[in-house]
């Protein structure tokens, strides 16, 4: 994984430890990793309520501007906390599941991408796919780094393995057509 590699080269700590398809963060660790979705919603709002930090058309690469790829980084305007394209340009991959309930391993992406509509481009829109999956144009990632738990308690900032696992707990009524998984 990119974040370990990254980790070691900078004589930090990883923060995953990887075991065939199993990826499990150590929430204390040091290394570089990939936000939690509260991380990265408070990284791009920069203390913004909004759904843009800005104009769209001024910090965010999207389907109006006729681009054909991503875009090399920070051509466009930068939040309140100095960090560019928060929003278009490429999705960004966060740690959190998107529901395990319904959709297993699927992981959240942030952000809107260079081929999105104006419309789905803000802060608060996620979307999801298996980390596997090989088949967006506009999907990226940013790395956020340090421990942001307690040891030995699979939980953090905006995230908890326990309550994934409890929300994938599905009883009572199902919607018509809708089937649970089972993540135990």
């Amino acid at each position: 994984m990119w974040c370990n590699v990254l980790s070691a080269a900078s004589g930090l700590a990883p923060a995953y430890s990887i075991k065939q398809d199993a990826v499990n963060w150590e929430v204390t660790s040091p290394g570089y990793r990939l936000p939690t979705e509260a991380e990265w919603e408070w990284a791009c709002r920069a203390n913004t309520t909004a759904a843009h930090y800005g104009e769209l058309e001024k910090i965010a690469w999207t389907s109006t501007d006729s681009v054909e790829s991503a875009q090399p980084v920070a051509q466009k305007t930068p939040n309140d906390f100095g960090l560019y394209d928060m929003l278009g340009n490429v999705w960004e991959w966060c740690w959190d599941y998107v529901d395990p309930a319904r959709y297993g391993n699927y992981r959240v992406f942030r952000g809107g991408g260079w081929l999105d509509k104006p419309w789905s481009v803000r802060a608060s829109v996620r979307r999801g796919s298996m980390p596997e999956a090989d088949f967006n144009d506009d999907l990226g990632f940013r790395v956020a780094r340090g421990g942001v738990g307690v040891a030995g308690v699979a939980a953090a900032q905006g995230w908890s393995h326990l309550v994934d696992v409890e929300r994938s707990r599905v009883s009572g009524f199902i919607p018509f057509g809708w089937t649970p998984l089972r993540l135990e």
